[in-house]
């Protein structure tokens, strides 16, 4: 998808008055009850940047910190998705990969979700945050969660081997790259794992869109189905997420939306953190995506879901419709 353009639901909200938007927080949790919508309507309506200034002027103006304080005042899945909000986002996306990786069992859908999604420049971000944060490299961590070579495709990412945006593509290599892709796929039993990571990892997504296209004019086979025949489990994840990221990150979120709420019970988790985490970036792509694959708004879907306060704070940040 050559022409896909970011569009996100949530801007700068102009004009900006952090010190009024500080005071209404604070009157908004003062005394008996908490007025929650007041406190959808500020945070949702403003950038991460705008909400830590308003957390700077708060705690100056009352010595006290805007996140204790919501945390005190709210509960459950609402408070996940305000507190969220009050992230800066890459730590936010370090607390996600923590979390997935901690106690019993690793959510290995979160570890793709998150690491196979991001330019090598993004992930530079992420592994130095993540490793100020919780005084342990996201590799070390990560390899002792995960195996095989699953782990060794994450490690790959982490290690930030993939090339920056500034790389220009090259047509000549990616019709030598899909032809690697070939005999380490479909055209020799069994499969050379290692090439695929390779590439998959190496490539920046503007050149692995070449390699693909390069793929089935060679082969007359979509990579997708290739993946599908010669990979399973994590690595075939893994794997998917980085081809629906090449042609269109929106296509893959919504997806995963798609997903998180498809059957019985909701996993609220994914909602809140892709919600969360894509406002900013490209959130409203994503519904439109969303709405062009499943035949109905991404919005109808979330209301269909969620109740109260924390379907307010979602829908806010979907921008309604």
């Amino acid at each position: 998808m050559d022409n896909y353009k970011p569009v996100p639901t949530v801007v700068a909200a102009a004009p900006f008055d952090a010190a009024a938007d500080a005071q209404a927080l604070r009157s908004a949790m003062k005394g008996f009850g908490t007025d929650e919508q007041e406190i959808i309507d500020i945070l949702t309506g403003r950038t991460n940047l705008q909400r830590q200034t308003i957390r700077g002027i708060y705690e100056a103006e009352f010595e006290r910190d805007l996140v204790d304080d919501l945390k005190s005042e709210l509960g459950g899945k609402f408070e996940d998705v305000i507190v969220g909000l009050m992230m800066p986002p890459v730590e936010y996306l370090c607390k996600q990969l923590h979390a997935a990786m901690a106690g019993m069992g690793t959510e290995e859908s979160t570890l793709v979700e998150v690491l196979c999604t991001k330019s090598n420049e993004e992930m530079a971000e992420i592994v130095a945050a993540y490793e100020e944060r919780y005084q342990r490299p996201l590799a070390e961590q990560m390899c002792s969660e995960t195996s095989g070579f699953f782990r060794r495709l994450l490690t790959l990412i982490v290690t930030g081997v993939r090339d920056g945006l500034d790389t220009p593509v090259d047509a000549a290599e990616a019709k030598d790259q899909a032809a690697q892709l070939y005999s380490a796929g479909e055209a020799k039993l069994g499969t050379d794992e290692e090439v695929f990571n390779r590439i998959m990892s190496h490539a920046s997504f503007p050149q692995l869109r070449l390699v693909f296209e390069e793929y089935k004019e060679l082969s007359g086979q979509t990579i997708e189905q290739a993946i599908k025949h010669e990979m399973s489990d994590e690595l075939h994840e893994a794997m998917m997420a980085i081809v629906e990221c090449v042609q269109s990150p929106a296509a893959f979120f919504a997806n995963r939306l798609y997903k998180a709420m498809n059957g019985a019970g909701t996993d609220d988790a994914t909602l809140i953190r892709i919600i969360v985490s894509r406002s900013e970036i490209d959130l409203e792509t994503i519904k439109q995506e969303f709405e062009r694959i499943y035949n109905r708004t991404l919005n109808s879907a979330v209301v269909a879901e969620t109740s109260g306060d924390y379907k307010r704070a979602l829908t806010a940040l979907l921008g309604g419709a």
